[in-house]
């Protein structure tokens, strides 16, 4: 597939049925973090993408690295694989604020949604997590990112690490919960390893800035199931919290002990609330 600009995005298109699943992922992660939820999904077209500058999608210039720039490659995305029929989008993360510019961005792909799935995200505040760290700490550590972001030993690199055991310690305290499976610890690290390091820090500024707490209106039309882990210190339930308030028939589901990583960590729960969204039944496991 392709983008507006000429970017290429990779994309997998599973399955068979009368509606489209859009699974969109996070920042820095790619579409193989969705396939335990993928594979739990029958009687459904299942699409996975990268995003831009993730995983095998084209590397691109920083400035492209925004939310809207990831709407505008979404509308795209649907366009090329689903031109017609009714959606359900899922995102994960910055893949849950990249379905919310879609709705500010291209009205008409929205209105084709029939049931979305916001899976531990926000619609605003990221700038102001300090993910439990002391303000003067934090302060310093982010004095020495811009230096670590503008040097050649950071923008020539094309992973994060060819050691993913390295990272592993940092992934089991950040990003998962309580007694993650060997499974999706592993995946998270590895997937976080290869990620270029340009990306990383590309897409800082939009995540920062992010605010689209008034683009969730376009969704109280419809079916939303809010999702996320009681043990997730990139989006707390705050945020998920702050969401369902801003629609106020949304379902909300917290799971207990679960991280940031719900579709690796929980991915029978995710995937049987994507479904119910679809009009589908998922299979016991």
């Amino acid at each position: 597939m392709k983008a507006a600009d000429g970017a290429e995005l990779h994309g997998i298109v599973t399955g068979h049925g009368p509606v489209t699943v859009v699974l969109v992922h996070g920042w820095t992660l790619d579409e193989t973090c969705w396939a335990p939820v993928a594979d739990r999904l029958p009687g459904t077209r299942v699409v996975r993408y990268d995003h831009r500058g993730h995983g095998r999608s084209a590397t691109v210039e920083p400035a492209t690295m925004t939310i809207d720039q990831l709407a505008d490659d979404l509308a795209e995305v649907i366009a090329a694989v689903a031109p017609e029929g009714p959606l359900v989008l899922a995102g994960h993360s910055m893949g849950g604020m990249t379905t919310m510019a879609l709705a500010e961005r291209h009205p008409e792909v929205a209105a084709r949604v029939r049931g979305l799935a916001l899976v531990a995200t926000a619609a605003a505040g990221l700038g102001e997590l300090t993910f439990g760290l002391p303000p003067k700490l934090l302060q310093a550590l982010r004095s020495r990112e811009d230096r670590l972001y503008s040097s050649k030993r950071w923008t020539s690199r094309t992973a994060l690490s060819t050691h993913p055991k390295l990272l592993e310690p940092w992934m089991r305290a950040m990003l998962v919960g309580k007694r993650p499976s060997r499974s999706a610890l592993r995946t998270t690290t590895d997937v976080i390893a290869a990620c270029r390091p340009v990306t990383v820090s590309g897409f800082l500024p939009t995540l920062e800035a992010h605010d689209r707490l008034g683009a969730l209106a376009t969704y109280t039309r419809i079916p939303v199931h809010v999702m996320v882990g009681t043990r997730d210190r990139l989006t707390p339930p705050r945020f998920s919290r702050e969401i369902r308030d801003r629609l106020p028939d949304a379902e909300l589901t917290v799971f207990p002990d679960a991280g940031h990583m719900l579709p690796l960590e929980r991915p029978d729960g995710v995937a049987r609330r994507i479904a119910a969204l679809a009009g589908v039944a998922v299979p016991a496991q």
